[in-house]
């Protein structure tokens, strides 16, 4: 069986943290729960929020709804800081509800990588906060 690997590796440069950073940016604006769950172990530990999510199939699910209810989402993440195989991000995203009711939400991430590369731990603080549509930055 051949080994998973998500390229760039640990331990990260500042070269090999920005381009993973934005692997990840891309990776969620695709909105695809099974593509962005390949970036996770298969027994990835998350916090988002005040949700605990464990292992890639709970990652999918989470993602699926959270895209049902998160009409034209849109992520911008930003590398706060990095050693070795861990990373602290900033983020916010813009979506609608289903009533139209836009807002933004603004987030720090640590994330923990394991040595092929792949997210064992990631750690969420979120707020959302209303904002009308004229208001929108991404």
């Amino acid at each position: 069986m051949e080994i998973e690997k998500k390229y760039p590796l640990p331990p990260f440069t500042m070269e090999t943290a920005l381009q993973k950073v934005q692997l990840a940016e891309d990776a969620w604006n695709s909105k695809n729960p099974e593509q962005v769950s390949k970036a996770y172990t298969i027994d990835t530990e998350w916090r988002n929020r005040t949700e605990f999510i464990n292992g890639r199939k709970e990652v999918q699910a989470f993602l699926t709804t959270k895209w049902e209810n998160e009409i034209d989402y849109k992520l911008k993440k930003e590398l706060w800081g990095f050693r070795e195989n861990r990373m602290a991000v900033r983020f916010e995203y813009e979506y609608r509800t289903k009533d139209n009711q836009w807002f933004r939400a603004y987030g720090n991430e640590l994330w923990e990588f394991n040595e092929n590369g792949l997210m064992q731990k990631r750690y969420a603080s979120i707020n959302d906060h209303p904002i009308e549509a004229k208001d929108r930055k991404l």
